[in-house]
């Protein structure tokens, strides 16, 4: 309820909040421990966090195996790595931007069911798409920007995906 001013990556997190980029931070030379290693506080071994990564990787669906070289996985793959990255540090609010674009369908469905599953544990999330169907599917609230504005809140569940694309672009779409 009141505005704060977050200045940088180690301040989110201080205060809870976790992200998911869109484009992936990772060196395709170090395995997934390593690359999530980097992210966390200095001096965490390498094979304590394998170990976290594969509790987490079990307990979310999320299919990873910690020794695995970067170079050598799928997008899908590296995408877990950095959800994953992002849950060791066990934020209240998870920022996930633009998560499906580079997922199969079954790769998001499965997403899908992690998110899920964080909800009914107590954490926000805040999932940026214009996939208006995945935003119907998943979200309680929608709130809509235009030009950096916003332009609307709703119950996405109760609009069609023409009317969120209304609210969206502020004109009627065609198809």
């Amino acid at each position: 309820g009141q505005a704060c001013r977050i200045n940088s990556p180690a301040a989110a997190r201080g205060l809870g909040i976790g992200m998911v980029f869109q484009h992936f931070s990772l060196f395709d030379a170090l395995c997934a421990a390593e690359n999530i290693a980097l992210s966390l506080d200095a001096g965490a071994r390498v094979s304590d966090i394998a170990h976290q990564v594969g509790t987490l990787s079990a307990q979310y669906g999320l299919p990873l195996d910690p020794s695995a070289l970067v170079g050598d996985l799928s997008v899908g793959e590296r995408q877990r790595i950095e959800i994953i990255r992002c849950l060791l540090q066990r934020p209240e609010l998870i920022i996930l931007d633009e998560p499906t674009s580079v997922l199969t369908p079954q790769e998001a469905q499965q997403l899908f069911k992690t998110l899920v599953q964080l909800r009914d544990e107590g954490k926000s999330i805040l999932y940026i798409s214009h996939r208006l169907e995945e935003v119907k599917q998943l979200c309680d609230r929608a709130t809509v920007l235009r030009h950096g504005q916003v332009v609307a809140t709703c119950n996405p569940r109760e609009e069609t995906a023409g009317t969120l694309a209304r609210m969206m672009v502020g004109v009627d779409i065609e198809r």
